[in-house]
């Protein structure tokens, strides 16, 4: 389901940006950072009314694709724009990391409430179908005690272009050989097994009602729908439950380089959980309008500084202070 976020926001009067009232800037994309933004829009709405930011969660690809073709004035993804993107938007885009969060695997097995562990081969077993049912061996090794059911596996996959989708397969396209053939890596992908949701909300929606059930979704989507989350095996061979803490770890060791674009593919952390992932707002080098480009870089400045301070709350991980430093900075030059 699209999330439609609309607030009226302004800034403080400590903020240098000269904002015209009544302007209005509309955005979409990736349904992965959405209920942070909208945190967000909603703690900038209390400073003023004098800019309305609208943002359509839509998934990465459609945002992007909007983005390029002129239709919003930002856009979001959870990947960053490849090359050719950014030649198709004529280089007129700044890619500044808002937030970042983990990916993963959340199921609805009967009787397993909580605890599962899954081995790579494991999970790229389920993925590519050749792991059926919940009491495989291969699933069964790494929990031992656990009274693991004779039930089918169902796949939930995303069905619109998600970089969260991009994220998730660029990792198990790594781990996996099998899974490079099999599937591949990218915004949309062809699955051979499973059945698909529109969104992170699509994903949580269709895992929560399907016994059986296991698909990737944002961190946040599933602990605030109370989803069970399996803990995955890392490049170290350690089993890492997903949390705030555990996606912190890793992004710890990410130096983030002066383009400002990341690829977490297989992070060798021991204590790294595998399936992180900056998320950005897109944004124009150059805009035609002043008054919308002042309203952007606005709302684009309170999400990297008091808005860090309600991500954990929503399960998104507070960027590091190098990280802010540094698309702050790009921001600036934002004309």
């Amino acid at each position: 389901m699209n999330r439609i976020l609309v607030v009226a926001a302004a800034l403080t009067a400590s903020t240098s940006f000269h904002l015209q009232a009544a302007t209005a800037i509309t955005g979409s994309g990736a349904t992965f950072p959405a209920p942070l933004y909208q945190r967000w829009a909603s703690d900038f709405k209390k400073v003023n009314a004098d800019v309305t930011v609208n943002y359509q969660s839509i998934g990465s690809g459609a945002g992007v694709t909007q983005f390029i073709q002129g239709i919003t004035d930002f856009g979001a993804s959870d990947v960053a724009m490849k090359d050719e993107e950014i030649l198709q938007a004529k280089h007129n885009v700044m890619m500044i990391p808002a937030t970042a969060g983990s990916i993963v695997f959340a199921y609805n097995v009967p009787g397993v409430q909580s605890g599962l562990k899954l081995t790579r081969a494991a999970f790229i077993g389920i993925l590519v179908g050749d792991i059926k049912s919940w009491n495989d061996p291969e699933i069964a090794k790494a929990n031992p005690g656990v009274n693991l059911p004779n039930t089918p596996v169902t796949v939930v996959t995303r069905s619109d272009g998600s970089g969260t989708t991009a994220v998730f397969t660029g990792h198990c396209a790594e781990v996996s050989s099998e899974f490079t053939s099999k599937v591949g890596s990218g915004k949309s992908v062809t699955w051979p097994v499973g059945v698909a949701g529109k969104g992170n909300e699509g994903v949580t929606a269709l895992i929560k009602s399907t016994p059986g059930a296991i698909g990737y979704v944002e961190y946040g989507f599933a602990s605030n729908s109370k989803l069970s989350m399996a803990a995955l095996e890392n490049k170290a061979h350690n089993f890492i439950t997903p949390s705030v803490e555990a996606a912190a770890t890793t992004l710890a060791s990410v130096k983030l380089p002066a383009n400002l674009r990341a690829f977490i593919l297989d992070p060798k952390g021991a204590n790294d959980y595998p399936i992180v992932t900056f998320t950005w707002l897109l944004v124009k080098k150059q805009y035609a309008d002043a008054a919308k480009a002042a309203a952007v870089k606005a709302f684009v400045t309170y999400g990297l500084t008091k808005g860090q301070a309600t991500a954990p709350q929503l399960g998104y991980v507070t960027l590091p202070p190098e990280v802010v430093t540094k698309a702050q900075a790009a921001l600036e030059t934002v004309k």
